[in-house]
């Protein structure tokens, strides 16, 4: 597996990636109701796509695996965790763990001093385990590196 910067050319899978992980993957977060999934992915379009890696305030990533994606992230300019989704055909497989390290690995390279995100329940357990503690500001977690 590899990750690497998005490109335009993975706008249809990447995005086919993301609207898949939400709709399949965090059930226990919009317990499938269809009008929670339609708002949850209505950004998550090809178009939105372009102008994430068009603007300089993120940094998309896809993981690729045997010339397919099978993960998405995405990095803020102040080290917040975006996105990180994966597909469900490749669920359990690290992908998730590979691209938050990836990310982390990037705030740090930019001298950023923590990583912060807004967890989905279905997430939670994963980014507790990776080091990520609650802030005390809804679902927002925060990881701080020693420096």
């Amino acid at each position: 597996m590899e990750i690497r910067k998005a490109i335009h050319a993975d706008a249809v899978a990447g995005t086919r990636v993301l609207r898949r992980s939400i709709s399949e993957l965090c059930t226990a977060d919009h317990g499938g109701d269809k009008e929670a999934i339609a708002a949850w992915c209505a950004n998550k379009t090809p178009e939105m796509w372009m102008l994430w890696i068009d603007q300089e305030a993120t940094e998309p990533y896809v993981a690729v695996d045997a010339g397919s994606i099978v993960g998405v992230g995405m990095l803020g300019r102040t080290g917040e965790i975006m996105l990180n989704y994966v597909s469900p055909d490749s669920r359990w497989r690290g992908v998730s763990k590979a691209m938050l390290t990836h990310m982390e690995t990037e705030a740090r390279t930019k001298h950023l001093w923590q990583c912060t995100l807004a967890s989905t329940k279905t997430a939670r357990a994963f980014y507790n385990a990776a080091g990520y503690v609650p802030t005390g500001i809804g679902d927002e977690l925060v990881k701080k590196f020693i420096t």
